[in-house]
Parts: structure tokens; C-alpha cells; sequence
């Protein structure tokens, strides 16, 4: 059969709608979209553990670190899942996590910001995490099997993370005038990076056209961005602060609201690598991995001897 006769049903099965999984004909640069966007995932599920991980012993009650445990840990599966789904097609988890440390992959630039005080571990619910779920809805539907399925139990354990994070923030603004000033605050450094977070507009988006016609996403960047802002703005009533954009307002033509232009140097500045925590995220990331050798090398032996014991007794028999 000739390329062109298996593109051809590629995409027929894209068109249809019928997932497109591992063993099937894919283009190359499909699979090499796929890699890219699935490691970042991967990648920005496990750096995501840092900033929150930092307020672990440091949390107000026992509840709220128990919590905060669970919401750490569910990251971390998170970024299993991926760097499984990211394995099915062709590519090692070694070489997805060594492009992460040489800086080849990237990671959500939101996580290179620091967590100053426990309101910021609201906003990230709050903020951080209500826009990674629109992104992550749409995945649901990807054109991709295996990311598609990770991507079910992934959004069901977000949802409660933004809960949770604006749970925390509610309380806060029914307390004292310093755990107001404090929701504020947090909410004021942590807004802007969080519309950042939908990536650049439609029209400087390198991969966007053609992921869209793969169904790799099913909205644009400006489309995701509209619909978080038009979410958030109406839940912060709630929280008795103010989203720190004068330019903020419902257009009655539009049925949006309309708001303030991002700030794109700092943007890119951050995601080539020179934001507040860039480093030290990439560092601890490196540690992480090279403390933990012993236990892969120690798994792997005791992978190798099973099957030398499996063998060893089945050439008995």
C-alpha cells in the first residue's frame, strides 16, 4: 500500500472520528506533534508538584496539608499516565525526561513563578488548574487513543482540584483584613500567567493550524482564553477581590467579556527560560533524577532476575 494511499486513511479515520492508536499508519510529524505536546504534558504535571509541594509542611491545619498531599500525588500520576501515553509512540521515557533536563522540551511556563504564601496555593487551584481544565477537556476527544483516555481520569481528578483551591480562597476572604489583602495579592500576581498559560495568540502559534486539522485540539488558544476569562470573571465575585485588569468588562455585542493585553515579553521571557524560578525548577527536577537511580537500577535487577528464575524453572519442567 503507498503512503498516499495510507494518509488517505489516516485521514478518513480522523474525519470519522475513529482514534487513531499505536499500531496504526500515522504521518510523521503526527507522532512527533504527539511526542512533543504529550512530554510537555508530562513534564508540566511533574514540575506542576514544586510550587504546591513547597507549602506541604507548612499548610495552616492537618486537613488542608492532608489535601494538599493528595493533590501532589494526584500530579504525579498524572505525569505517569502521559509519560506512558508519550511511550506508545516509539519514544523512551529516558529520552522524554532527558530532553526535559538539556532544556530540548518545555514545561507550562505558569510553574516557573513562586508560591509566596498559602493564598497562592488557592490560586493555583483556583486559576492555574481552571484553565489547565479547559485545555484538558477538549483532550478528552483528541484524535489520539491513548492520550485521549489518559486524559478522562486526569480531568476527573483537576476538577477537584480547583475546587479545593477555591475553597481555600473563599474561606480566606471571610477572614481577617491580612487573609483578604493576602487572596488579593495572590490572585493579582497569579492572573496574568494563567491567561499566559493558553499560549501565545492563534496567529503566532506555530503548531495550532495543524493540530486542529489532526483534531490533536478541537479549540484555539484565543478561543480557550475567551472562555477562561468569561468563567473567572463571573466566580471571583464570590471572593469579594478584583481581577487586576482595568480593562475587564462584559461587551453586550460580543456576549464576552473583554480584557487587557497580555504581557508577551515576559511570556516568551519566562519560556526561554529566564522567568523567577526557571532554574531552580530544572535543578530540582535534575536532582530528583539522578537521587533516584539506585532505585531504576535496583528495579530493573530485580526485573532481570524473575525472568532468569521464570526461565530457569520452565527449562526444570
Amino acid at each position: 500500500m503507498s503512503i498516499l494511499e495510507l494518509e488517505q486513511i489516516f485521514l478518513d479515520k480522523i474525519e470519522r472520528e475513529i482514534k487513531i492508536e499505536p499500531k496504526d499508519w500515522m504521518p510523521e510529524q503526527y507522532r512527533k506533534t504527539l511526542i512533543r505536546q504529550i512530554s510537555q504534558h508530562a513534564h508540566s504535571e511533574v514540575v506542576g508538584m514544586l510550587p504546591e509541594g513547597n507549602w506541604i509542611t507548612r499548610a495552616p491545619t492537618l486537613k488542608r496539608k492532608a489535601i494538599l498531599l493528595a493533590k501532589v500525588q494526584d500530579e504525579a500520576g498524572h505525569g505517569l499516565y502521559l509519560y506512558s501515553a508519550t511511550e506508545t509512540l516509539g519514544v523512551t521515557r529516558e529520552q522524554t525526561i532527558n530532553d526535559l533536563h538539556t532544556g530540548k522540551a518545555k514545561y507550562s511556563s505558569i510553574f516557573n513563578y513562586p508560591t509566596l504564601t498559602w493564598a497562592d496555593i488557592g490560586a493555583i487551584g483556583w486559576l492555574v488548574d481552571g484553565a489547565a481544565i479547559l485545555n484538558q477537556v477538549m483532550l478528552c476527544r483528541t484524535s489520539y487513543g491513548p492520550y485521549a483516555r489518559a486524559m478522562v481520569r486526569i480531568c476527573k481528578e483537576e476538577s477537584f482540584h480547583q475546587r479545593q483551591g477555591f475553597e481555600i480562597l473563599l474561606v480566606m476572604s471571610k477572614g481577617s483584613p491580612e487573609q483578604r489583602a493576602m487572596v488579593q495579592d495572590a490572585v493579582n500576581r497569579w492572573w496574568w500567567p494563567s491567561l499566559m498559560m493558553f499560549g501565545p495568540h492563534d496567529s503566532e502559534s506555530t503548531h495550532s493550524e495543524q493540530s486542529t486539522k489532526w483534531k490533536i485540539k478541537r479549540m484555539s488558544n484565543d478561543e480557550l482564553r475567551q472562555k477562561f476569562v468569561d468563567m473567572i470573571a463571573e466566580q471571583v465575585k464570590f471572593l469579594n477581590v478584583t481581577l487586576p485588569d482595568p480593562a475587564l468588562k462584559w461587551n453586550e455585542e460580543r456576549k464576552h467579556y473583554d480584557f487587557g493585553e497580555i504581557n508577551w515579553e515576559e511570556f516568551w521571557n519566562v519560556v526561554k527560560g529566564n522567568g523567577p524560578c526557571n532554574r531552580e525548577r530544572l535543578a530540582a527536577r535534575k536532582k530528583a533524577w539522578e537521587e533516584g537511580a539506585w532505585v531504576r537500577e535496583a528495579a530493573l535487577a530485580y526485573s532481570r532476575k524473575r525472568k532468569e528464575r521464570a526461565a530457569g524453572q520452565t527449562a526444570a519442567a
